[in-house]
């Protein structure tokens, strides 16, 4: 990886040492509406480069991350004269990142982008590994391109406009990383509490940092997610499918959460095809239902459910259904293909699991 990764709450002074290093004619900032009342004015004033940047704004919420909002941000940096040679601050989570780095890289040819996540979500996972995207046809992530940014500058300064669900949402992601490093991992996260009024700003950044490093380390082994980086998609089979129904039903879900419950999934299907051990699957099942509760679904919404599986972007074929699963903690099997009748009992078993 090439992506510096700077952990700091002096933001401001990091993004100017950053834009002044790269010698950029011009620096743009991207925002949604959310980072733009409550991120933006704080950090104009940390940063001459942000005060002194054409500011880009798009809607927010991962239901817009779509063609509408990329052509938004095509259009402005068109009609500014914006050449490959700017920079493109994204400030926000991981829905600002994934779809200013898919903007940045498609548009000349390649704008440099510096992400500065202002959500726990966007800095331990869309900030970090070069994945850029939108969603499409009712499909996560449907287009994208692996692009590095030039940098992110990872912060908790901001997590404090967050509401709770934020702060969950991009917990759920340490949880997956700490899931596939070691037991050790994993136990820490579960022993701190994220939670309200608990919430300790210093110790999370720590945290963060850890895990941030178990990213980078799969990432660095498999850039291009051909092999290895595969084991990231832990959770993500299950979650996304259960994402694209919830946006079917127009009741849109926390990434985050829908990974958490994807993960208890995978590790339903890990202990019933792996042996993974059953006192950490119900361990690890029962902190997720205390904290995130359980997605609602029935068995008649099984056929659609597996339908959204068939149509990942990491399958090799419609007829095999691939899942990242763990035959234990720290231990990741990529590229398990898992027939429908399996996947249905682990439907059945979260069912009972959560519903008890």
């Amino acid at each position: 990886m090439n992506e510096k990764l700077i952990f700091t709450n002096l933001v401001g002074d990091a993004v100017d040492t950053l834009v002044a290093e790269a010698g950029a004619p011009r620096t743009f900032v991207l925002v949604d509406v959310n980072t733009a009342q409550y991120v933006l004015p704080v950090l104009t004033a940390q940063s001459k480069a942000v005060a002194d940047a054409t500011v880009i704004t798009v809607k927010s919420g991962d239901i817009n991350k779509n063609l509408d909002s990329l052509q938004t941000i095509w259009r402005s940096l068109h009609d500014a004269g914006a050449t490959r040679s700017d920079i493109i601050i994204c400030v926000g989570g991981g829905v600002v990142t994934d779809i200013g780095g898919f903007a940045a890289v498609t548009f000349k040819r390649g704008m440099r982008v510096i992400n500065v996540p202002t959500t726990l979500l966007g800095a331990v996972d869309a900030s970090v590994g070069g994945k850029t995207g939108i969603n499409f046809n009712g499909c996560k992530n449907e287009l994208g391109a692996f692009s590095e940014p030039l940098a992110a500058v990872i912060s908790t300064g901001f997590f404090n406009t967050l509401p709770q669900q934020e702060l969950l949402s991009g917990y759920a992601e340490m949880l997956k990383h700490a899931l596939l490093e070691s037991p050790e991992e994993l136990a820490a996260l579960m022993r701190y509490s994220v939670v309200y009024p608990i919430f300790d700003a210093d110790r999370l950044l720590d945290l963060l940092r850890r895990s941030v490093a178990t990213k980078q380390r799969i990432v660095e082994a498999d850039f291009a997610d051909r092999g290895t980086r595969r084991a990231l998609n832990l959770g993500h089979t299950v979650g996304h499918a259960f994402e694209a129904l919830a946006m079917k039903r127009h009741s849109p879900i926390p990434h985050g959460y829908a990974v958490a419950w994807g993960c208890v999934v995978a590790l339903i299907l890990s202990h019933l095809r792996l042996g993974f051990p059953s006192d950490t699957l119900h361990t690890f099942a029962s902190y997720v239902h205390t904290n995130y509760g359980a997605f609602a679904f029935t068995c008649d919404d099984y056929p659609e459910l597996i339908e959204y599986m068939r149509q990942d972007k990491k399958n090799d074929s419609p007829d095999r259904i691939a899942f990242t699963l763990l035959s234990a903690v720290g231990q990741p099997q990529i590229n398990t293909v898992v027939e429908k009748s399996d996947i249905e009992s682990a439907f059945d078993i979260y069912r009972d699991m959560t519903h008890s």
